[in-house]
């Protein structure tokens, strides 16, 4: 097992009902679950999003920990939360990443690769995308 190794997945979904598509305002939420799969406990410090829509307009997003918080993942735990974004177009993408300290003090990234939001295929069903 690697010292440091942090999945990420992302579950992407549109909501209709705070979407306003006559205003060009679609909602978008996206559960994230983060799992400590490395040797060594490493606390999630901050994050970085990139946001864009369909028309190259690109919104980025940075801050300490997510949704308030930052976790501490004990080698084999799971921290899981729901946050949200809005488009001006019906469908754009989303990556970033998150910026690590391990307890020996080590500092490390994970990258979020690209999902997309898509307010015609998500509907209210959740779409599960695998990422690293």
């Amino acid at each position: 097992m690697a010292k440091y190794q942090i999945h990420v997945e992302v579950q992407p979904r549109h909501l209709a009902e705070q979407s306003r598509p006559e205003q060009k305002l679609y909602a978008f939420a996206y559960t994230v679950t983060v799992s400590n799969q490395g040797d060594v406990a490493a606390q999630l410090i901050s994050r970085q999003w990139n946001v864009n829509d369909a028309h190259g307009n690109t919104e980025r997003i940075k801050g300490l920990g997510v949704v308030g918080q930052q976790p501490l993942l004990q080698p084999g735990e799971t921290f899981e939360y729901t946050s949200g974004t809005r488009l001006r177009t019906p469908t754009g993408t989303m990556h970033g990443s998150y910026f690590f300290v391990a307890e020996d003090g080590e500092r490390f990234d994970v990258d979020i690769p690209m999902f997309v939001l898509d307010a015609l295929s998500l509907g209210g069903d959740t779409s599960k995308r695998t990422l690293h």
